[in-house]
């Protein structure tokens, strides 16, 4: 995959985050990463049309540039929209008394994310606004340098948290100096940090 389309593909991700569902996505980024774009592909065209989970025309711009066929008739299958939509989840610092400790996740994704280049590791509880599917759950968001690989960071401490501790959390990997979406921007405004790699 070229720079330029490895670039886009991260966009697209991070745009539909809170739209498509966090297995559809953890699919997607995995695919991508493992070298089978194809795989990747028809599992996002495929969800958002059988979802019909809208994408605004620049979305659409950007799915088209990385696909073999930009005339793909799963592309021209998805809905429209006008405009980004807003988060469909609340975020905040804290979790109900019921959920889950997070404290073993931490010391085993800040001990992770350490080796990725990374900048900083938080912590958010993510509920469902009413009308969304879904329970509440723990969301990571780990930012890292220009010269990190965001999705070798991504599959890296994914499979670290699935394969020790039997969870699936989600992740969204953000690169600095990059304008964050909305579902991002609102994650981070309630994140309690967990790990932070100090200034040299």
């Amino acid at each position: 995959m070229d720079v330029l389309t490895y670039a886009r593909v991260l966009e697209v991700c991070a745009r539909l985050a809170g739209r498509l569902s966090d297995d559809t996505l953890d699919a997607i980024r995995t695919h991508y990463h493992a070298g089978e774009p194809g795989l990747a592909d028809a599992t996002l065209l495929v969800t958002l049309a059988y979802h019909e989970v809208g994408i605004t025309e620049e979305e659409r711009d950007l799915i088209r540039s990385a696909l073999p066929d930009p005339d793909s008739p799963d592309l021209a299958a998805v809905p429209a929209l006008a405009t980004i939509p807003s988060p469909r989840h609340h975020f905040t610092p804290t979790a109900p008394a019921a959920a889950p400790d997070p404290a073993p996740a931490d010391t085993l994704l800040a001990t992770e994310a350490a080796q990725h280049h990374a900048v900083e590791l938080g912590r958010t509880w993510r509920d469902p606004l009413p009308g969304v599917r879904g329970p509440g759950t723990w969301v990571y968001v780990l930012r890292v340098t220009p010269t990190a690989d965001p999705l070798h960071a991504y599959a890296a401490l994914t499979s670290q948290l699935w394969l020790v501790l039997r969870e699936t959390w989600p992740l969204e990997v953000l690169i600095e100096g990059i304008p964050t979406p909305p579902y991002q921007t609102a994650a981070l405004a309630a994140t309690t940090q967990v790990w932070s790699n100090p200034p040299a």
